[in-house]
């Protein structure tokens, strides 16, 4: 919820030109973690912010980035800005954050993460990107390769910091906060402390402000959690085909890359638009995946872990389990791509006999309660999830491979016009050398 007593942005002390390019999206109240944060953050201080997926986190970092960098001289390759995320998607949804906020002071925002040619990320740092949010891996090659140097940097935001430690990308982070000015702002976001994030606060921080809104790990109060027991492989396939079809927007978790492109294909064949999100995809295909979900094009995103965090969809209603993660903290993250900023949302976790005792531990540690339900397609409940059916859409048509015509039958080697070759000597030997050639070349094309 907002809050009652300094529900204004510009009461923070949120710069005029900010408090306008939030008004022209809708957004006119803070969230709890920017009304604890922004007074420290505007001011300079180094900041600890720790608060669950959905809370609001971006936007509270993006705002004191942007104000506190607005009318200082543009370098090349020098930006005064930094943001790191552990992930491509991470990195883009931020970037869409700042982007609005930047243009409306003035500043230029870009983009650095592999996956994808480096040759445009170059470019826009010769041109004097003023802000830049990037991944750890492509920002130290560009380093490397003294194509940016980080001298300047004024202000650094560090998000999901306990990820970055999950990916074991805080050798790398620790490298580029040593390249950054001892005396720069730096503002550190994590859901938890743990696997070294304690170390990075301590070595980089300067008396620093812990501002927390919530547990480390508690689940979002307006997510509701279901269990459903389910009795065998076949009825779980059904069950998921049901959930995917309602009307809304729905993510549904695999574990592996290969069933959720699997899932995917199979939803989006009986009439249901879906995508697949996962580590295979090339970044162009990721974007366009994200794109068509976001957009309504298709309803149902299949991911696995890769889009646990940092992916941020408006009103995603249903979150679905189908594959219990591994471990408690994967699931807290997936589920919070739902019930985002306030908004409500369901979680459904599908738990065949064998996985029960394992799903009753992780939900455990999880901290929920949701009391486990024996179901089927047909169960009320179920059908209450579902909600309004979407109607039938017909997969995109695949395309007809074209059939060469075939001329008149002719003798092998007679080339059309021309009278078959006589075999010369040795032809046996050389017809089977023909042939190894022939099969070679097939299996080359």
């Amino acid at each position: 919820m907002p809050n009652e007593t300094r529900s204004d942005f510009a009461e923070l002390g949120v710069p005029a030109p900010l408090v306008a390019s939030l008004a022209a999206r809708g957004v006119d109240a803070p969230f709890p973690i920017q009304t604890k944060t922004l007074p420290d953050t505007l001011a300079g201080r180094d900041v600890l912010g720790r608060g669950k997926t959905g809370s609001g986190k971006t936007l509270a970092f993006a705002l004191p980035l942007v104000a506190r960098l607005s009318g200082v001289r543009r370098t090349p390759n020098r930006p005064t800005g930094l943001v790191l995320a552990p992930t491509r998607e991470l990195a883009t949804q931020i970037t869409a954050t700042v982007a609005p906020l930047a243009e409306a002071t003035g500043l230029t925002v870009t983009t650095i993460f592999g996956g994808v040619a480096q040759s445009r990320q170059v470019s826009a740092l010769r041109a004097g990107a003023d802000i830049v949010v990037a991944c750890p891996g492509r920002l130290e090659d560009l380093m490397r390769q003294n194509l940016i140097s980080l001298d300047a940097v004024r202000v650094t935001v560090i998000d999901e910091a306990d990820h970055m430690a999950d990916l074991g990308f805080l050798p790398g982070v620790t490298r580029i906060l040593a390249a950054t000015p001892a005396d720069a702002q730096r503002l550190l976001f994590s859901a938890t402390l743990d696997n070294g994030v304690d170390k990075l606060v301590k070595r980089f921080l300067r008396n620093e402000v812990l501002h927390s809104t919530e547990e480390a790990n508690s689940p979002v109060a307006a997510m509701t959690h279901h269990v459903f027991h389910v009795g065998s492989a076949e009825a779980k396939k059904q069950l998921v085909h049901d959930l995917a079809s309602g009307s809304g927007r729905r993510i549904l978790f695999m574990r592996t890359k290969h069933h959720a492109r699997k899932l995917a294909k199979q939803l989006t064949d009986a009439g249901v638009p879906s995508v697949d999100l996962h580590g295979n995809l090339s970044q162009p295909a990721r974007d366009r995946n994200l794109a068509a979900f976001s957009s309504g094009q298709a309803r149902v995103l299949v991911a696995t872990d890769i889009a646990a965090r940092g992916v941020h969809v408006d009103d995603v209603e249903l979150v679905v389990h189908v594959d219990p993660p591994a471990e408690h903290k994967a699931y807290l993250h997936r589920s919070g791509r739902t019930a985002r900023a306030g908004s409500a949302g369901d979680v459904v976790t599908l738990v065949l006999p064998e996985q029960r005792k394992d799903a009753a531990a992780l939900l455990r540690k999880a901290g929920i309660n949701a009391k486990p339900q024996e179901v089927s397609a047909d169960s009320a409940q179920v059908q209450a999830l579902i909600g309004e059916r979407a109607p039938y859409q017909a997969p995109p048509a695949k395309p007809v491979q074209p059939v060469k015509a075939q001329g008149p039958k002719r003798t092998s080697g007679a080339r059309s016009g021309e009278q078959p070759r006589q075999p010369r000597r040795g032809g046996r030997r050389g017809s089977r050398g023909q042939s190894r050639t022939g099969a070679s070349r097939t299996a080359r094309t």
